[in-house]
């Protein structure tokens, strides 16, 4: 087993520490351990995806493994928030606003998952969303900030002000509004972006393979001009080696330039559209 998976197995083995630890009241600054165990196991998320890319270590186990830990952990952390009562008050108020967030989060997810098991059986390679980094973010800081929350007002509710439990409140249901509303929005985008996924096979191709999909990536990048095997790899999910040879058969066909780190596109719009065909 690599180290990529490794990381990720290991953020999977500190999802029941953190359920352990919140509800554990006979442990003293036991939710503050809980608080500081998710953001660990948040943080190793980057981690083995930059390792997996950078050493050419992606394996099927990997993308299997990584967004199932990802969202366990995220849910499970907010069904402690949520169900978890503090001081006889569940740490979300109002309840309302706390399940609707809850179901809309868990919602998107199981939705973004289907998407990417069509994507998967049609063998389309697609590119990551910059969003989904941002709306992982907010999901990951609301829950951390809650969990923290849970544990000021379990250890020192007494000597905390109404004005001032009343302003953590409002901050908290501002981030989570946020983080919900990243969420939609973010599920939404990548839909629309990737719509061809949902084409049927006679319309869309149902492959994409080595240089198929140049004019993805041609696409993906055009309107920042320069393409580089960094932002291959990491947009579309593949190897050192596959970026490298992506480069250089764009590069041989004068798609973009020969030489440097990041490599200019040589194509206008018209010309790309002309080669490739028109992408809806």
């Amino acid at each position: 087993m690599n180290l990529p998976n490794k990381i990720t197995i290991s953020r999977i083995c500190l999802i029941p520490l953190v359920i352990f630890f919140y509800l554990a009241d006979f442990i003293p600054y036991g939710k503050l351990v809980a608080a500081l165990l998710f953001v660990t196991a948040a943080l190793t998320d980057n981690i083995d995806g930059r390792i997996a890319r950078k050493r050419n270590l992606v394996t099927d186990l990997g993308k299997f493994l990584d967004p199932i830990a990802d969202k366990v952990l995220v849910m499970s952390a907010y069904l402690l928030i949520m169900a978890h009562p503090i001081l006889g008050k569940p740490i979300i108020q109002p309840v309302w606003f706390g399940i609707l967030c809850g179901v809309l989060i868990l919602s998107r997810e199981l939705i973004i998952s289907a998407f990417r098991q069509i994507a998967a059986a049609k063998n389309l390679v697609l590119a990551a969303d910059k969003s989904g980094k941002v709306k992982a973010f907010f999901q990951d800081a609301a829950i951390f900030l809650y969990m923290v929350y849970a544990f000021i007002i379990a250890e020192f509710n007494a000597s905390i002000s109404l004005n001032l439990n009343l302003w953590m409140n409002i901050v908290l249901i501002v981030i989570l509004s946020v983080a919900t509303i990243l969420t939609i929005t973010s599920g939404i985008g990548y839909i629309v972006k990737n719509k061809h996924v949902l084409k049927d096979a006679g319309t869309a191709s149902s492959k994409q393979t080595s240089d198929e999909i140049i004019p993805d990536i041609l696409n993906e990048f055009f309107e920042e001009g320069a393409v580089s095997e960094e932002g291959i790899e990491e947009r579309f999910d593949v190897g050192e080696k596959r970026a490298k040879k992506l480069i250089d058969a764009m590069a041989k066909k004068g798609y973009i330039s020969s030489s440097g780190s990041s490599r200019d596109i040589l194509l206008s719009e018209d010309e790309i559209n002309e080669i490739f065909g028109k992408r809806e």
